[in-house]
């Protein structure tokens, strides 16, 4: 006889395994983001910069699926610690654009070492972890769909 499966039970849900494995992955990247005077929220607006600068602030919320009252403290104490300057557009004064500093640009080099850091924290082979990107990447397009 096939035993009924508790459809709330807390190993059964989706969304408590997401939240401990997110808190747990992001744990991991708190000593390696230490020596270069980053949170993890940081790191992520700088890997959107390394791939794209200058974003205004609406680009970068957007990259970042961030709302600005989320985002706007973030880029103030990273523009507090001198890697990135935001101004007003010149060609559009309600534009607040984003631009790395030399410094921001500069510690690029340092976090190149990251990714590799952290699938070696985890041990898990590199095709593993980039199915894994690719389910969660169809998640977060099926929820962003339902929440319309």
């Amino acid at each position: 006889m096939a035993q009924d499966v508790d459809v709330l039970a807390l190993e059964n849900q989706v969304c408590f395994a997401l939240a401990v494995a997110s808190r747990s992955v992001i744990g991991l990247y708190r000593p390696v983001l230490e020596p270069l005077g980053l949170t993890h929220p940081q790191y992520l607006v700088m890997l959107a910069l390394w791939q794209q600068d200058p974003r205004s602030v609406k680009e970068l919320g957007a990259a970042l699926q961030l709302e600005p009252a989320t985002l706007s403290p973030l880029l103030k104490r990273l523009e507090a610690s001198g890697l990135i300057d935001r101004r007003r557009s010149a060609a559009d004064e309600r534009r607040l654009d984003v631009t790395l500093t030399e410094a921001g640009r500069a510690l690029r080099s340092r976090a190149e070492s990251i990714p590799q850091a952290m699938i070696e924290q985890l041990g898990m082979p590199v095709a593993e972890l980039q199915a894994m990107q690719a389910s969660l990447t169809a998640i977060i397009a099926a929820a962003t769909r339902s929440n319309g």
